[in-house]
């Protein structure tokens, strides 16, 4: 990475303890990634991006505010980027997957807290996320009461828009969810001094599905016996997609997909089995599952995460007129997206068996943070479907920490051997 530090500097980073989190990450990338046989060579773009995580990136979002443009964190893949990319303003999804930035965020939030959310809120009271620095204004939401907590630490920070999630899907519950769209809307445009407009809008939406178009794309070529590109890079692939300029992206997530198409044509089976990952999203650089699952006899072929298929399924409708008309469409779009923070929630118990079949998936690992009740609460739904189906599931809890590494692998092993 070129020096980047008077940048860091003007961004009011701690560059001391960055320093020390710069130190690691290229040791454990070249762990985790740079061991793979076989990669594609479409991963060089990827590799390439995050060399420069915290450096070209973050260049692009000072320049862009240079020219008096907003940069906006979020969260969650219930904030809709469409709205942000209509005001002219830059969408970037904010990591917080990784142990450096737990302590930091434990000496204001409790110890017995997910480890994501301690995570993001250490990384912006700690100084050392360029991100967290450049953002104007981050967009909260209410998917879980730790959050719904945090965000109030988190505004004597830095401004937060806070987003009512509905914790149902009843006719009432998309009205409500339409109408915290329009009061985005309005936070959007009081911040860029910007008009939202049914063009602009309509623009928005063709980004954000020409994104979730490449990405559907990768994930079909998945359920090709062998996968023509490991879990981890996929999930490396994902994880970028939420802070990356969208065009380029688009383009090279493409032209990897295009050398994907055409390795099908040559591989040979290589016998591993086929693991769905489902659960709990994991932010960058938390690789730790799929590094260790992996490692062994296995292919993770899908995730049913937020970080995973939830991202990208189903798009947004053009059809309208009206910025009214478009408000319904987001809305219908978001509130079909089936996380654990809804109840009832047999849709997404449907999801997962959808995806064992039409990824020829053999074991399903449920992967839960320490600590998130929702997604453990719900995994005896999950476990319930997936028993009934005949196929092997098994529960994973864990945080950021690498402690348990040993202990998952032989857990995984064993599951493994069983299925």
């Amino acid at each position: 990475m070129a020096d980047y530090r008077e940048l860091w500097k003007s961004l009011d980073m701690d560059l001391e303890k960055h320093d020390q989190l710069c130190a690691v990450l290229p040791e454990l990338y070249g762990g985790v990634y740079l061991n793979q046989e076989n990669r594609p060579e479409g991963m060089n773009y990827f590799n390439f991006v995050v060399s420069e995580v915290h450096g070209l990136r973050i260049q692009e979002l000072a320049e862009h505010k240079q020219k008096g443009g907003k940069v906006i964190g979020t969260f969650c893949v219930f904030v809709p980027d469409e709205v942000i990319i209509a005001a002219e303003a830059v969408s970037v999804g904010l990591c917080a997957g990784s142990q450096f930035w737990v302590g930091d965020g434990e000496k204001v939030l409790p110890r017995n807290l997910c480890p994501l959310i301690k995570a993001f809120v250490g990384a912006k009271i700690g100084g050392t996320c360029p991100y967290f620095q450049s953002c104007d204004m981050v967009v909260g939401e209410t998917t879980c009461d730790g959050k719904k907590k945090a965000w109030e630490i988190l505004n004597e920070y830095v401004p937060v828009h806070v987003m009512d999630l509905p914790q149902m899907k009843r006719n009432k519950d998309y009205n409500m969810w339409m109408e915290e769209i329009k009061l985005f809307i309005k936070e959007v445009e009081k911040l860029t001094g910007n008009k939202v407009t049914v063009e602009s809008l309509k623009k928005g939406i063709d980004v954000c599905n020409s994104k979730r178009r490449a990405l559907k794309r990768l994930y079909d070529l998945r359920k090709v016996t062998p996968s023509p590109i490991s879990g981890l890079d996929s999930l490396l692939i994902s994880q970028i997609a939420f802070y990356d300029e969208p065009e380029r992206f688009v383009q090279k997530v493409n032209e990897l997909c295009d050398e994907l198409e055409e390795r099908i044509k040559t591989q040979k089976p290589k016998g591993k089995k086929r693991i769905m990952i489902t659960g709990t999203p994991m932010a960058l650089p938390n690789w730790k599952l799929h590094h260790i699952i992996e490692s062994l006899p296995a292919e993770v072929v899908v995730e049913e995460t937020c970080t995973g298929t939830r991202y990208f399924e189903n798009e947004v409708s053009k059809e309208g007129e009206t910025i009214e008309d478009l408000i319904k469409n987001l809305a219908d779009r978001y509130l079909n997206i089936n996380c654990a923070c809804f109840t009832p929630n047999e849709n997404r118990i449907q999801d997962i068996l959808n995806y064992v079949k039409e990824y020829n998936v053999d074991g399903v690992i449920h992967s839960n943070l320490s600590f998130c009740h929702t997604y453990a609460v719900e995994y005896k739904k999950v476990e319930d479907a997936l028993k009934k189906a005949g196929i092997p599931v098994i529960n994973i809890e864990t945080d950021y920490s690498t402690e348990d590494a040993g202990q998952i692998k032989t857990r995984v092993e064993a599951f493994l051997e069983m299925i």
